[in-house]
């Protein structure tokens, strides 16, 4: 199975749409999903009966996708979003974890079900927990990454979030913090 298929198109007045579609082995499920960038999607679901009729419903559907002026967006022409938060020890407390496990959660979900991208790793630096997102539109990510954290109750007070393109992974620029800040830094 090939996966995810993840693609993209601006409409005439300058709006990001995106499409997506996979196969869902647990509820033996084609399913579409799809929608303007930044608000939750539309989604159908088709059950389909063996994994090779869903290969061939994501290469008819990849097809269609091309025909209609969809294309993925390489990573070089996307963005890094990171949700940072403030820790108060160094490597982290198991309350920590906890928060690195469920603001993971969330910011996968979140994302996805608005094609503003996907959740690509967390770590602990000294004080900080950084979640790593790949966005194809960095002020709507933020926007979202702040509505999600907020409405998780994830310790909204110390997230600070910074922004930086692919192709300058060391160039961050701060782009929301809870506490004034001069700057952000990994």
């Amino acid at each position: 199975m090939s996966g995810i298929v993840r693609v993209y198109k601006h409409d005439d007045e300058g709006t990001l749409h995106f499409r997506e579609a996979w196969y869902d082995e647990d509820y033996g499920q084609f399913v579409m999903n799809y929608g303007a960038v930044g608000h939750q999607s539309k989604t159908e679901e088709t059950d389909v009966a063996t994994a090779e009729a869903a290969e061939s419903l994501l290469d008819a559907f990849a097809a269609q996708c091309a025909e209609d002026g969809y294309a993925e967006i390489p990573e070089k022409e996307q963005f890094w979003v990171v949700a940072q938060f403030a820790l108060k020890t160094r490597e982290g407390t198991d309350r920590d974890r906890y928060l690195e496990e469920k603001a993971t959660d969330a910011l996968i979900s979140h994302l996805a079900w608005r094609g503003l991208g996907t959740v690509e790793r967390s770590e602990f630096t000294d004080y900080k927990l950084n979640i790593f997102c790949l966005c194809p539109e960095v002020n709507k990510a933020v926007n979202a990454v702040k509505v999600c954290i907020r409405g998780e109750d994830l310790d909204f007070t110390k997230l600070s979030i910074g922004a930086a393109p692919f192709t300058e992974p060391t160039n961050f620029k701060l782009k929301h913090s809870a506490k004034p800040a001069a700057g952000f830094s990994l």
